[in-house]
């Protein structure tokens, strides 16, 4: 896996300071290991983009998808090749 970019770090703390009312939702249902006993953590860099919820332990991302989101399969494609699954929820 290639190196976090500084600037997705930051923007990372952003987000995570700053979440979408349904990225609090979810949150609120998957930490704290509520969900299965799965750790989960919130906006996490991952090489050249920032995903919403992984468990890295089972290479699996929860995304929030809202209304701006833009097209996804060039990220999603970089990810599956790092051996991440993704569930990616359609948000208001």
């Amino acid at each position: 896996m290639t190196e976090t970019p500084p600037p997705k770090r930051e923007l990372a703390k952003r987000m995570r300071a700053n979440p979408s009312v349904s990225e609090n939702h979810l949150w609120r249902l998957l930490r704290g290991r509520r969900l299965d006993g799965l750790k989960f953590r919130r906006q996490v860099p991952l090489g050249p983009y920032v995903v919403d919820f992984p468990c890295l332990r089972h290479r699996l991302i929860i995304e929030a998808d809202g209304p701006f989101h833009d097209d996804d399969s060039k990220r999603d494609e970089w990810l599956e090749a790092q051996g991440f699954r993704i569930l990616r929820f359609d948000t208001p």
